[in-house]
């Protein structure tokens, strides 16, 4: 009887695996139809996105932003979406129930970095289609890839969804945020209310719509992402108490001290001479890279492409020009300390001779396990006071410690096997080199599995005429359609 019995079992779940990879499989036979059809209507969205601007920074596209996202979730199917207030910009909250054993939690971003339209070939809100050789046809437009594009992509998997008959095969909560790229300095207000954490509490991890593939098709499958710091050092007369309260004619920089270079000899004490070493007195120290970690990079350094990767980032050199697997092991292991930009006095065309009473730095300071941004921000202020340049001002905008994800992680597995499935033997990377506030998922109370997810590619992310591919022209990467296929099979896979 127990034989039968265990018998009787195992068949009856052999029977539900077979009959779920059946139904599967006649489901993503109409959505991918459902896809195609919807193709137009997807882009058209995506565009419609792409010119409702919303920039933290410039404090534009608020509160429309954020109504905008709400809405876009109630028209793929969320049953509800709330926009959230903040102490800065707001946030939104969406829920889709689908009766599903299952739930996936989703970080979305609406807002963007800011631009110079007469850096773009095209203007980066009219999300214009252009062929870019060899790619295919592209849309540029500011958040094509970062991170609009993207998650446009998985909406539209919504809607193919829907749009075929179909059930959704999870059930999802989103968490949307307007301030991703200042540093996310609100996300905790938004993601710890009492309903969002109890709906997070529920999520077997949270994902973010991304473009992964490089040039050439290959994926890797980030395991983490850097932490960062985002603030401004601000030198002044004012405040130092020497130098002058107004800008003043240069001749007099014979007798009276200048801010501007107060603030330089403060940043040289910082790095070291090259820029490349961090020296800032009791820095919070990196943990080595593990075993593992180092295995990943070797394997990933052997495929992708030094050469292309150079061409990518237009540099012709690694620091100390290392070799590409040890520049890789240093991309991995270090964190950092970069100015973004220097602002003091005049910079307009020609000259004019004037001591500037004030100057800027903005800086951003790269995060690795396991690094606090607490602790390095103390570092910093108790650094410079003790260097004699106690009169900086240091104001933080935003930022977060780093994330790290296990590999035998449902989330992760899934998007391995989804990967799989489309041909690609992905590879294991340590973590992103850039960073997203996924601290409040993998941090306490909820302790979550975090990535980012998606096939397609796209660049410029920051810069101009940053690009997502719509049509490509490379069999190895997935145009728009491919990747809102990526989406569709990646949330049957996590219903697995």
């Amino acid at each position: 009887m127990r034989f039968f019995s265990r018998a009787a079992l195992a068949f009856a779940l052999l029977w539900t695996a077979n009959s779920y990879c059946y139904a599967a499989g006649t489901d993503l036979a109409a959505i991918k139809g459902e896809i195609t059809k919807r193709h137009d209507e997807a882009v058209k969205r995506l565009q419609d996105w792409i010119g409702q601007v919303s920039i933290a920074a410039e404090n534009r596209g608020y509160p429309e932003g954020a109504e905008y996202m709400a809405k876009l979730a109630r028209d793929a199917g969320f049953q509800q979406a709330t926009v959230i207030k903040t102490d800065g910009k707001p946030g939104v909250f969406a829920t889709l129930d689908a009766g599903a054993p299952k739930t996936i939690g989703l970080y979305f971003m609406y807002d963007v970095k800011q631009f110079d339209p007469a850096e773009w070939t095209s203007p980066p809100t009219e999300a214009r289609i252009v062929d870019k050789p060899p790619l295919g046809k592209v849309i540029v437009g500011r958040g094509a890839v970062n991170q609009k594009g993207p998650e446009a992509a998985f909406l539209a998997a919504l809607h193919a969804i829907r749009g075929a008959g179909k059930k959704m095969p999870v059930n999802l909560v989103m968490v949307a945020e307007g301030e991703e790229e200042i540093g996310s300095p609100h996300i905790p207000q938004l993601v710890r209310r009492p309903e969002v954490l109890a709906a997070l509490k529920k999520c077997d991890g949270v994902f973010m719509p991304s473009a992964t593939q490089d040039l050439d098709g290959i994926v890797t499958v980030n395991l983490g992402s850097k932490g960062v710091i985002e603030l401004e050092l601000v030198s002044s007369g004012e405040k130092w108490g020497r130098g002058p309260a107004k800008d003043i004619h240069s001749s007099l920089k014979a007798m009276v001290d200048s801010p501007a270079w107060h603030l330089v000899k403060a940043l040289n004490t910082l790095v070291s001479d090259d820029g490349n070493e961090i020296k800032i007195d009791s820095y919070p120290k990196p943990l080595p890279l593990s075993a593992e970690e180092k295995a990943m990079i070797e394997k990933v350094s052997k495929v992708r492409t030094e050469a292309q990767t150079k061409k990518l980032f237009t540099v012709q050199h690694w620091i100390n020009d290392l070799p590409w697997e040890q520049a890789n092991e240093r991309l991995e292991s270090q964190p950092t300390v970069n100015i973004e930009g220097l602002v003091g006095g005049y910079t307009g065309p020609g000259g004019k001779t004037i001591l500037p009473h004030r100057a800027v730095a903005k800086i951003d300071m790269r995060l690795v396990p396991d690094m606090k941004a607490a602790d390095a921000l103390a570092a910093l202020k108790a650094h410079l006071a003790n260097h004699g340049f106690g009169d900086i001002e240091v104001n933080m905008t935003g930022g977060y410690d780093p994330t790290a994800t296990s590999a035998d992680s449902s989330l992760i597995k899934a998007q391995v096997a989804t990967y799989k499935q489309f041909g690609i033997d992905s590879l294991l990377w340590p973590r992103n080199a850039g960073s997203y506030p996924g601290y409040v998922f993998t941090g306490e109370p909820l302790k979550l599995a975090a990535g980012h997810f998606g096939l397609g590619h796209g660049s410029g992310a920051h810069a101009p005429d940053e690009y997502y591919i719509i049509e490509s022209a490379n069999p190895k990467t997935q145009g728009f359609d491919g990747a809102v296929m990526s989406f569709v099979e990646y949330l049957y896979e996590l219903a697995k």
